[in-house]
Parts: structure tokens; C-alpha cells; sequence
């Protein structure tokens, strides 16, 4: 019989900390992004900036449920424009409408405040304006018409899972890059997110891409950072930084761009 190495226990015990680490992340990632019932324990949401490579892997189960709401539909002898209503609500209903409570807030502070202090001062009340709910109702009207086109494809799955992995993608980038526009709220708490993180859930992001893009993978590559940038460029003019509102609506203006994209392609 052969005894184990100090090198081979070493490693092993290696490999097990960092699946462990792994697998708290990604569901620290779900916990923060979504309303599923995932509880940690207190030293886990203050390491909730570590976890932020994950983010674009909540995109698979968000993208992964929608699809099937919209398949049940489509079995049901359901017309597509129900079929997407179903995936959009599934989506909606799975994340809290967390990112377009976000949209609507950068929507409204963006555009009815004079200045920094007030926009963020609009951003953090609860009453949506006008600009919050024509923002919603653009962004959801042009989701809407996108699905009822690719849904209408006969491989349709994985374009949009991919969609959702990629627009979760963008999220680390803007948190590293814009410093924190407020002493308090969501972002505030996760902390500063690690150059490391943002490439990591970039280049999940941009594999995803590739993945359920095909020939025009590149190009939604492309979009995609675009619309990332265009978010950093608008918040850091409007209010010199990112809460979590911004990281909420740079999701939403990311995932219309690509859907767009992928019906242009």
C-alpha cells in the first residue's frame, strides 16, 4: 500500500477550499440577484463583493426558467405573444424586478434632477415619475417585440439564455470601473468589486456570447460593451458613480441591446 503525499493531501485540500469557495459565490450571487430562498450566513454577504464574478451564472437560471415558462406555453398551443409575456413574467416574478426597479429610478434621477445630490436624492424614493415609467414601458415594450421574434425560431434556447448570462456580465465591469456614488445602499454594501472579478464575469459573459450567437457572436461581443460603456459614461456624468440602481439598468439596457442585435443578425 502506497501512503498519501504531503503534497497530494496539500492539493486535495486545495481543490476542496476552492470548490467550496466556489459554490458560495454563485449562491451568494443568486441571493443578492434574485428572490430565490437562499440564506447565508452573515460572513458570507460581507465577502459579497468576492462573488461578483458569479453574477453572469445567475444568468443561466434566470434565463434557464424564463425559457421554460415560454416552452410550457408554446406546448399549451399558446400564441407567441403569450409565450412571451410568460417568459418575461417569469423573469420578472424570479428576480423581484429588482433590475427594472433599477432602470426606473436611473430613468427618473438621471433626467429630473438639476444636479448630483438631487438625483440621487430622486433615485432613492420609492414613487416612480413619468421618466421612470416611460423608460419601463420602452424597455419592456422593445424585450416584448424581440422575444415574439426569436421565439418564433426553431433554436431559440440558447440565444436567450445567452442573452441573460451576458447582460448579468456587464454588472462587475461598471462596479469596478465607477466609484460608488453614496455612502449607503446595495452596492455600497457588496463593496468594491476586484479588477479580477469584473474580467472573470466578462469573459463568461463574452463565452456565452460566442456560444448562442453564432456567426454573429462577435458582434453581440461588441454591443455588448458598447452598451456598458455608454451606462458608465451616462452615470458618472449624471452622478459621478454607480449604486445599485445603475447596475440594475445597465442590465436592462444591455439585455435590449443584444436582443435587438440578435434579431438585426
Amino acid at each position: 500500500m502506497f501512503n498519501k503525499s504531503p503534497i497530494s493531501d496539500k492539493v486535495g485540500t486545495t481543490l476542496l477550499a476552492l470548490e467550496n469557495d466556489l459554490l458560495k459565490d454563485t449562491l451568494l450571487a443568486h441571493s443578492l440577484l434574485t428572490r430565490l430562498p437562499i440564506k447565508l450566513d452573515e460572513a458570507a454577504y460581507e465577502q459579497g463583493a468576492r462573488a461578483a464574478w458569479a453574477y453572469p451564472l445567475v444568468g443561466i437560471m434566470t434565463g434557464t426558467f424564463s425559457s421554460i415558462g415560454a416552452q410550457i406555453a408554446l406546448w399549451m398551443g399558446l400564441p407567441l405573444w403569450c409565450a412571451a409575456l410568460v417568459a418575461l413574467a417569469v423573469a420578472i416574478i424570479v428576480t423581484g424586478a429588482m433590475h427594472e426597479d433599477g432602470l426606473a429610478d436611473c430613468a427618473d434621477g438621471f433626467w429630473g434632477g438639476w444636479d448630483p445630490a438631487m438625483r440621487l436624492k430622486i433615485m432613492k424614493d420609492s414613487q416612480i415619475g413619468t421618466y421612470g415609467v416611460l423608460a419601463l414601458i420602452l424597455v419592456f415594450g422593445l424585450r416584448f417585440g424581440a422575444l415574439l421574434e426569436v421565439l418564433s425560431w426553431e433554436n431559440w434556447l440558447i440565444p436567450l439564455i445567452a442573452i441573460h448570462v451576458a447582460s448579468r456580465a456587464v454588472m462587475p465591469s461598471v462596479m469596478w470601473i465607477l466609484p460608488h456614488a453614496r455612502d449607503t445602499g446595495l452596492s455600497r454594501s457588496v463593496g468594491r468589486i476586484s479588477p479580477k472579478s469584473a474580467l472573470i464575469a466578462a469573459s463568461l459573459g463574452a463565452i456565452a456570447l460566442g456560444i448562442g450567437g453564432g456567426v454573429y457572436g462577435l458582434l453581440m461581443i461588441c454591443v455588448g460593451a458598447v452598451a456598458a460603456f455608454f451606462c458608465i459614461r451616462l452615470a458618472r456624468l449624471k452622478i459621478g458613480g454607480q449604486t445599485g440602481d445603475v447596475c440594475g439598468g445597465s442590465q436592462q439596457v444591455t439585455e435590449v441591446a443584444l436582443l435587438l442585435t440578435l434579431i438585426a443578425g
